[in-house]
């Protein structure tokens, strides 16, 4: 290769370097959408089963445990400036089974609920050309709702309804984007929220409770969007 095709050659990739790392991959004003499905894996830990907030006798060695559940999800997010943003994250309601362990008498399955957990996050944006990570910081309110006995045992003894308190809590993430072009983009996240709550049981005479049960969730992303 002669000293002018190499030199050529050298200015091509200096100037596609360059480019690529001045590439904005959102601007201030724009929109980001995302679609896709979430997966809330809860790391929970509680307090031990109570019969009755007047006279508390706790089960010996009891808890609860909730499992884990996949939905639809979306975000929207604002780019206040090329780098901080402003996004909400939505999903289908996820269903969870709330399970009992320590004695014979609260094994298994207790109970089903629902929840929803609108969370709004600060984020900062790194611009790395196509491939644009960032993390945040926010708030969540998650909704308890549609709460079931599904316990035989449970139901024998009186109890026929179980609540659970909304929550209100902290959250935090990482993620990133990667840009395919015309304005698309895919996305993995994953967040940690703070997610904590009693359940009181109810029936025909009788109550029972968990006075505190932490959800605190891993809560895994995979989407594709579209930047406005």
């Amino acid at each position: 290769m002669n000293k002018l095709s190499s030199r050529a050659l050298t200015l091509a990739i200096a100037t596609g370097a360059a480019l690529a790392g001045s590439t904005a991959f959102a601007a201030a004003g724009d929109w980001i959408v995302r679609g896709g499905v979430t997966a809330v894996s809860p790391n929970e830990d509680s307090d031990a089963i109570f019969a009755s907030e007047l006279a508390p006798e706790p089960v010996a060695g009891s808890e609860v445990s909730v499992d884990s559940n996949v939905r639809p999800s979306f975000t929207i997010a604002y780019m206040l400036t090329d780098a901080i943003a402003v996004e909400l994250i939505g999903a289908f309601p996820f269903e969870h089974e709330i399970s009992g362990a320590g004695t014979a008498g609260v094994l298994g399955e207790l109970a089903e609920v629902k929840h929803l957990p609108p969370t709004v996050s600060l984020q900062y944006h790194f611009n790395m050309g196509a491939f644009k990570p960032y993390v945040g910081a926010g708030l969540n309110y998650t909704v308890f709702f549609d709460e079931k006995i599904t316990n035989a045992d449970l139901k024998s003894l009186g109890y026929d309804d179980i609540e659970l308190d909304d929550s209100f809590g902290y959250a935090l993430q990482v993620g990133a984007d990667y840009d395919i072009g015309n304005g698309w983009l895919l996305n993995a996240d994953v967040r940690y929220i703070d997610i904590e709550t009693e359940a009181e049981l109810k029936g025909d005479g009788v109550t029972g409770y968990v006075d505190d049960v932490k959800i605190d969730p891993v809560v895994y992303t995979l989407a594709i969007g579209k930047r406005f």
